[in-house]
């Protein structure tokens, strides 16, 4: 495990790290398609912020990291299903990441 928290309380924010396709039970890397990664990486975002009291109804802005921008459409369908109303700002970077087969890494920013 590398040297990083999963979040950090902050002048009533919580700012989540990066996450990926990672099952939080075992800690190992699930991996599977564009939407099986985005709905994993979301689920873990989702768990942190409940965790520090906050939930995806009060997340400000989100940053996603993808592979390939052939993948966006596939991942928007997945991600929109968390955020149906108002949706937090949002930025996009197509970029390299850690794992070969890994597609996405999603981080947020929440409100407590």
């Amino acid at each position: 495990m590398g040297a990083y928290s999963q979040g950090i309380l902050s002048n009533n924010f919580i700012f989540t790290a990066g996450e990926g396709a990672i099952d939080p039970k075992t800690n190992q890397w699930v991996g599977g398609d564009i939407k099986q990664q985005t709905r994993i990486a979301m689920e873990n975002v989702k768990a942190i912020l409940e965790e520090s009291g906050s939930s995806l109804d009060k997340v400000v802005k989100v940053t996603i990291f993808i592979k390939d921008k052939a993948l966006f459409g596939a991942m928007n369908e997945v991600y929109t299903s968390y955020f149906p109303r108002d949706p937090p700002a949002r930025s996009t970077a197509v970029t390299d990441l850690l794992r070969d087969d890994m597609l996405i890494e999603i981080e947020a920013v929440a409100a407590i």
